[in-house]
């Protein structure tokens, strides 16, 4: 469609309620319920997906409800405040839960108020980088850029306007996620990863985290990537690991970076030892490979960005129509210069005593935030922000911020966090002007007037960052296991240094260890003379929050800063990611499969097969973004999402050990009971989807 052919949903003469304490409220509140959610999935499987589209449906869904008592039924505009208010909880999620995890693996302590000032500079410049570039993305490449999902959240929209939404569908596949992961993570009423070993081949394991909101991932994303990514995965646990365990089986002395002997290890610490180095390397070169490949888009926008800033410029009254106006091109400078002189003076971002540090660690932010945010704006309007790497663009930012470090002679482990907290800033920024660019498209499509959109995105950034590293600090804490340990290092005292009382019962210190020869980082239960007893396995990085991105992050600044990296494995990912591009594999979904245990990409698989099932029902194009299968799909993403969340503080081990007796002593039953049901939650999605058509098809 052409831009002199497109007219608006709602008319630029009109002055619909819009920029409402109720929406903002409204906003605010989901945006906390799918920011922890995101959080949570994030940790699980380095994977988050868009919530633009589920939560305009339980916005209207909300204000027809709550119209019945209070009166006065809501706008579409005051709907469309909502779910873009409410999409900056999943968008700094996924940015935070990426990258600021990393400081845990690191050595470092991860406090509230260190993600809560990160991630509000990050969200803050990703909307006032985006303003300046609406007017071309959104108004002059209407019709060439799709933004398939903020597309799809304007039929909604429109849709709920004119004849009811579908919200039924977002509930039932909430209460369906939310019942499946009680029985599994609170009920233990069987094994939450069921797995497999091949008999004649040595070191091999299939399994499969029944996870309901995996699953709803699988389907949302579709058929072909869930099957690239479980592919990547199948080449490790399938391939890789049992050559490696036959290949290394005979071999006298432990193969580097690993301690013990291959023919001693099992398959998970194989993996852990080599397998996720070539995952890194693999996802790291993906990574690259799709910002090169977007090189031609990214100097396009540039371009056409630049050009375009003279228009929006220009002193006296505003003239333009309601919906031409943005955020004033001088608030949005005041606003990025006040934003660099807040960072150079934050202590988060001195990783030594001194200006220089901060200040250049400033300067590197604007500058990739902005190239990045133009990057994901673009890369958002072709594929949508669910399919936006931005965990690729952090990579990028680490390693050109880690060579400019140690061309500057920066390599001690201080400068680790500091690198660390740029590329998470920059990451941060890069998913919201995504989130941004998409909630604008929406809004262009309704009516809507941008600079209350942008204002109402702003909201939501100061909203979800409370909750989001809230989320992060009670994941880290209630997953936190004390382990006995032995090392010959001493760490010497500190002052001021807390004390915890270890599993024997007696007093120890708490030490942070990072860069230390012998000793891995972490923290560490040591007494008065500085002896390591116990080793404090973070609730982070553990078989729960496993917290793939973030584990990725801190082996690229390691790798670069300290040299520390088995370059070899690394290299056998990259070239396999090469490998995959040469023959047509999109490489980035293939390495995350590789990188990630199979247990994860096996349910999403399962989603996927769901949603090729459905297409070859229908016979005809995939169901929209919009349609009753990704509604329902979206609900169990949230659903599952929560229950996993509250499990962290819930238990019933009582309800394990009934399901153990009504087994009569067969391990193999509950888990083949528990696959049986997860296949039938498969089902419901796939009868779900065959029920209508999406709204924008009714």
């Amino acid at each position: 469609m052409s831009q002199a052919a497109f007219k608006p949903y709602v008319s630029d003469e009109k002055n619909l309620p819009e920029l409402t304490l109720r929406a903002l409220v409204v906003g605010s509140l989901l945006g906390l319920v799918f920011g922890a959610s995101s959080v949570y999935l994030a940790l699980r499987v380095g994977l988050t997906v868009s919530a633009s589209v589920p939560i305009a449906v339980v916005s209207i869904t909300l204000f027809r409800v709550l119209s019945k008592y209070v009166g006065g039924r809501a706008s579409i505009l005051e709907n469309t405040v909502v779910q873009t208010t409410g999409s900056a909880g999943e968008s700094i999620a996924a940015g935070v839960a990426f990258t600021l995890p990393a400081l845990v693996l690191l050595g470092f302590e991860m406090t509230w108020l260190r993600t809560l000032v990160l991630s509000l500079c990050g969200g803050l410049l990703g909307v006032l980088m985006m303003v300046p570039l609406r007017r071309y993305l959104i108004v002059k490449e209407h019709g060439k850029l799709t933004y398939p999902e903020g597309t799809a959240c304007a039929e909604v929209l429109i849709a709920g306007e004119e004849k009811g939404t579908q919200a039924s569908f977002v509930f039932k596949g909430l209460f369906v996620g939310l019942a499946y992961k009680a029985a599994t993570a609170v009920g233990k009423l069987w094994p939450g990863i069921p797995e497999f070993h091949i008999p004649g081949l040595k070191a091999s394991k299939v399994a499969c985290d029944v996870s309901p909101e995996l699953m709803g991932v699988g389907y949302i994303i579709g058929y072909r990537s869930s099957a690239i990514m479980v592919g990547g995965g199948l080449l490790s646990w399938l391939v890789l690991i049992p050559a490696i365990s036959l290949f290394g089986n005979s071999a006298t002395t432990a193969l580097y970076p690993a301690t013990t002997l291959i023919s001693e290890m099992s398959p998970d610490e194989i993996w852990s030892r080599y397998i996720r180095y070539i995952g890194a390397g693999a996802v790291a070169a993906g990574g690259i490979i799709n910002l090169i490949k977007a090189l031609p888009t990214i100097w396009d926008s540039f371009r056409a960005s630049f050009r375009d800033l003279r228009l929006t410029g220009g002193g006296g009254p505003d003239t333009r129509p309601r919906t031409e106006r943005d955020i004033p091109i001088s608030a949005v400078l005041g606003g990025s210069l006040g934003l660099v002189l807040f960072m150079t003076f934050l202590p988060q971002l001195q990783a030594v005593p001194g200006f220089g540090v901060s200040l250049l660690s400033a300067l590197m932010i604007v500058v990739f935030g902005f190239f990045f945010s133009v990057v994901s704006s673009r890369i958002t309007g072709e594929l949508g922000s669910s399919s936006n790497p931005v965990s690729g663009m952090a990579i990028a930012t680490l390693m050109g911020t880690c060579l400019i470090f140690v061309l500057l002679g920066w390599t001690g482990h201080a400068y680790t966090a500091a690198a660390l907290s740029i590329g998470a800033v920059v990451c941060i920024a890069a998913s919201n002007a995504g989130t941004t660019s998409q909630d604008l498209k929406t809004s262009y499509i309704t009516g809507g007037t941008p600079w209350r959109q942008q204002v109402a995105i702003m909201v939501g950034v100061l909203t979800s960052v409370i909750v989001i590293g809230g989320t992060l600090q009670v994941l880290n804490r209630n997953y936190r296991q004390v382990q006995e340990a032995r090392y010959e290092v001493a760490l010497p005292p500190t002052a001021d240094a807390a004390t915890e009382v270890g599993p024997n019962g007696q007093t120890y210190r708490i030490a942070r260890a990072g860069g230390v020869t012998g000793l891995p980082d972490g923290s560490y239960l040591v007494d008065d003379a500085g002896a390591v007893q116990y080793r404090v396995q973070e609730g982070i990085g553990s078989d729960k929050a496993p917290a793939p991105q973030a584990t990725l992050m801190s082996l690229v600044i390691k790798g670069i800063l300290t040299q520390q990296l088995p370059w070899g494995f690394v290299l056998l990912g990259v070239f396999t990611s090469i490998l995959m591009e040469i023959i047509g594999v999109p490489a980035l979904a293939f390495a995350v499969g590789m990188y990630l245990p199979l247990e994860s990409t096996m349910p999403v698989f399962m989603g996927g097969l769901a949603r090729k099932a459905v297409d070859w029902k229908r016979g005809s194009e995939s169901e929209s973004d919009a349609g009753p299968g990704v509604l329902y799909a979206s609900g169990l993403v949230a659903g599952g999402s929560i229950m996993g969340l509250a499990s962290s503080f819930l238990g019933a081990p009582g309800l394990e050990g009934l399901a153990k007796t009504l087994a009569f002593g067969n391990e193999a039953l509950p888990a083949g009971i528990g696959f049986l049901v997860f296949a039938g939650v498969a089902y419901l999605i796939y009868r779900t989807a065959l029920k209508g058509e999406s709204p924008a098809r009714a």
